[in-house]
């Protein structure tokens, strides 16, 4: 049995929320605090305690996990007043599974080991399909006795959680993850746009490419609701656009050219622009038909 009973989790959003649920299913006691009350009200349900701060929150857990939008929310969180660090006991473990800078998450441990805290940076891949599931890629930085400790908790969450190295590799390996996803997203977008003007039947066309070397996970799971027009967010465009802006800031900081890169963040900004933020990434498809005149 895990020594760690209690787990924290703060930010009941798209992926925290299956998350929590998932965790209070694997028989652990959960306590939650979101800034919005009303978005856990399924949670508490089922079950999870209601804390009314995340100091609260850190105050009654082994274990606190955070997963919210972005770095300044993580350093809130954290370090503001009535953040984790107020209610942080020593020997807790925080893990922030959010996908922010790795500078900010280097930062946040600093303050968190000066407590007695130890600290992963443990950003995940696989949408809220993957939180639902429990079939996260979770992607860790932080000593190897906090990730064995973390280790029973990613089994819960994840099929597949990686030890990479120091706090913040976490989120490089993670920011690599969304150069790979971006750079997909676009293949299937432009392969999508170039069938539909060559007059193919999409599902066709869908089935036999899946099955050769040009299959991936983003053209069996986002071609496939292209096809039948399901913009509903696995992951959100604004939530992609904020990682590969933290991309494009390291690579500019470490003198790394990310053209690809950039050129789909441009894109995505085009969906944004027509008022398409919250819709999945799955919507380039849009931006593409649009320039092609297929709309």
């Amino acid at each position: 049995m895990p020594i760690d009973k209690t787990v924290g989790v703060i930010g009941i959003g798209l992926m925290g929320e299956p998350m929590a649920r998932n965790l209070i299913n694997a028989g652990y006691t959960v306590r939650i605090f979101t800034r919005t009350k009303s978005k856990a009200e399924k949670l508490i349900a089922n079950g999870a305690q209601w804390c009314d701060s995340a100091a609260a929150v850190a105050s009654e857990a082994d274990v606190v996990i955070t997963i919210v939008t972005d770095s300044p929310d993580v350093e809130a969180v954290y370090l503001g007043e009535n953040g984790v660090c107020a209610g942080l006991r020593s020997g807790m473990l925080c893990i922030d599974m959010t996908t922010i800078s790795p500078e900010v998450a280097r930062r946040v441990a600093v303050e968190v080991g000066k407590r007695g805290g130890g600290f992963l940076d443990a950003p995940v891949s696989g949408g809220r399909t993957g939180a639902e599931a429990g079939t996260l890629a979770i992607m860790v930085g932080g000593s190897e006795s906090d990730v064995a400790r973390a280790k029973p908790i990613f089994d819960v969450l994840g099929a597949n959680s990686v030890h990479c190295g120091a706090v913040g590799n976490g989120q490089i390996t993670k920011l690599c993850n969304q150069i790979l996803c971006g750079l997909n997203l676009l293949a299937v977008s432009e392969a999508m746009a170039f069938a539909k003007r060559n007059g193919l039947d999409l599902n066709t066309m869908l089935s036999v490419v899946t099955k050769g070397a040009a299959g991936s996970w983003a053209l069996e799971n986002l071609g496939r609701r292209m096809i039948d027009r399901d913009f509903a967010p696995m992951f959100m465009i604004d939530l992609q656009q904020k990682d590969l802006r933290l991309t494009l800031e390291n690579a500019r900081m470490n003198k790394v050219p990310l053209p690809g890169t950039a050129l789909v963040h441009q894109l995505l900004a085009v969906n944004q622009a027509a008022g398409e933020g919250r819709e999945g990434t799955q919507a380039l498809a849009k931006t593409l038909e649009r320039m092609a005149g297929l709309e």
